[in-house]
């Protein structure tokens, strides 16, 4: 007998042999497998001196050091190769891959496939793809962590719409799992549970300095957004340019861009990882983070065009109804006539759409006579922009008929290497200072430079 893709062979059992290694590697796998307990590498029987104890001991590690539970997917038995008693252990491929070792959970040291004849840990891609196919169909197939849930709110929403619910109105939503109880689209649409949207504010351009950290939740996931969006239409605070003829006003942010944004991030959310969407406040941008990759089938290019392959195919449903969102993919459209595509971040495991402010710069404010007029909230640069600024205007000298400094002139990359920061994080901080008339941006979008307009404004 020799090792193949679907064989293992191991001389004994002991402690240190990874055995749950082994069965997540053929649970995950395509084919599943059958792992030999009293053979050699050479493939010869040596068999095993304590058969019904290696038994129980090889089906307790099996039933309580991997997730989610295998029950019915192996079988532990005995079987003579050459007259000689060896444990046979046969693992069929699961239905609810990724498997992995309970102690590690969803990472490289807990999930595992055979490749070859050997069990190979997981990248994180291969986890998340296995783990998108799990749950592509929806969260409907969830069970509700409470099943005494109630729906006032969610019915006086379809009411306002025009809408009757009827008795049979859990159904036709698809608020129930196949065998009647509630799952967990139903949970977040109930009037109380456990979930929660974030809406963090911070003083400066980091994490640091945390001012508030707002919880809207344990209530109806429609509730919920709508208290984060009415949050948001009070911090969108507006600058205004008054002009000789007339004043022009200016909000931070786009409402009906960033309204799109975060019902996105709320329908499009990933609950199965517990977390819900969330909403950061900096001083000089918003950032609306969902849970999840771009779901299984879509790409990037997808993704930007408005194509929709909704994550929660029934939570989708409802908010249409309910019309907090109209035709599918109409959303992205919106956010896209007024961000682009660097205004989004992808990560390993979630979606990011990184929103900066919009300000007139205080030089172009006047007032009804022509003067001069300050905003009411001077402008606060952090030390790296007010670095980035000196940094830029160290050799200049002063151009008097364009009132321009000419200096070094660097690009994103080399300032950011510079500071020892990211490019996007110096990117934000250089479209910070343009948009309030520090600097300017010279030569072609990709490979321009940067460069000084008014030394004395760095003070």
């Amino acid at each position: 007998m020799i090792e193949t893709n679907r064989i293992e062979l191991k001389r004994e059992l002991t402690r240190e042999l990874d055995l749950e290694r082994e069965v997540v590697a053929f649970l995950n796998y395509r084919e599943g497998g059958i792992i030999y307990i009293g053979i050699d590498d050479s493939g010869k029987p040596v068999g095993v001196k304590d058969i019904d104890g290696d038994m129980l001991k090889i089906k307790d590690r099996i039933r309580t050091g991997i997730s989610p539970s295998p029950m019915g997917l192996f079988d532990v038995m005995v079987e003579r190769i050459d007259n000689v008693p060896v444990i046979k252990i046969f693992i069929a491929s699961g239905s609810e891959k990724p498997y992995y070792k309970t102690r590690y959970g969803l990472s490289e040291r807990g999930c595992f496939i055979r490749v070859g004849t050997a069990a190979e840990p997981m990248t994180t891609a291969q986890i998340e793809e296995l783990y998108a196919q799990k749950i592509h169909n929806s969260l409907k197939n969830v069970v509700s962590p409470r099943q005494d849930l109630t729906f006032a709110q969610l019915k006086i929403y379809y009411m306002e719409k025009g809408f009757q619910l009827n008795d049979n109105f859990i159904r036709s939503l698809d608020l129930q799992t196949d065998d009647g109880k509630y799952n967990y689209i139903a949970y977040l649409l109930a009037d109380e549970n456990g979930n929660s949207m974030k809406l963090a504010k911070y003083a400066g351009t980091d994490r640091y300095d945390l001012i508030s950290n707002n919880e809207y939740g344990y209530c109806c996931l429609i509730t919920a957004t709508q208290k984060v969006l009415d949050k948001l239409d009070v911090e969108n605070k507006i600058s205004s340019k008054i002009t000789p003829k007339r004043r022009i006003d200016t909000p931070q942010w786009d409402k009906i861009a960033v309204r799109e944004a975060v019902i996105n991030a709320v329908v499009h959310n990933d609950y199965y990882y517990g977390a819900p969407s969330k909403v950061e406040l900096f001083s000089d941008r918003m950032e609306i983070t969902s849970i999840g990759r771009i779901p299984l089938g879509l790409t990037k290019e997808d993704f930007f065009s408005g194509v929709s392959l909704p994550r929660n195919r029934e939570l989708m449903r409802v908010f249409r109804d309910v019309e907090m969102v109209e035709a599918l993919g109409s959303g992205m459209n919106r956010i896209m006539r007024t961000y682009g595509r660097d205004n989004f971040e992808f990560g390993d495991n979630y979606i990011r759409m990184i929103v900066p402010y919009n300000w007139i710069p205080e030089d172009e404010i006047v007032d009804e006579n022509g003067q001069k007029n300050v905003l009411e909230n001077n402008i606060q640069l952090t030390e790296r922009q007010k670095n980035i600024i000196n940094r830029l205007s160290k050799t200049g000298e002063i151009n008097v008929l364009e009132n321009v400094l000419e200096n070094v002139m660097e690009n994103s990359v080399s300032l950011a290497n510079y500071f020892d920061v990211s490019e996007r994080t110096i990117r934000r901080d250089l479209q910070f200072l343009q948009k309030h008339g520090y600097i300017r941006h010279i030569g072609p979008d990709k490979g321009g430079k940067w460069q000084v307009i008014n030394k004395n404004n760095s003070k």
